[in-house]
């Protein structure tokens, strides 16, 4: 499943993991690093589902008005 696929909740949860492999003691430097090149890239996942569902909702508020 492609980032581009995954749902708000899967996004969440996999970003939630890694954080707490970040948090985690006994991690690398490089690992820490992957973590966090990953995390950045649920964070811009969430983001845009949420951009995408405050757009929508917009829409169809003025619809209503």
């Amino acid at each position: 499943m492609t980032a581009k696929e995954m749902s708000f909740e899967e996004a969440l949860k996999k970003l939630e993991e890694v954080s707490q492999k970040l948090k985690s003691e006994d991690i690398s430097l490089e690992e820490a690093i992957a973590c966090y090149e990953e995390g950045i890239r649920y964070h811009r996942q969430c983001r845009d589902i949420l951009d995408k569902a405050d757009r929508k909702i917009e829409t169809l508020a003025k619809r209503e008005v």
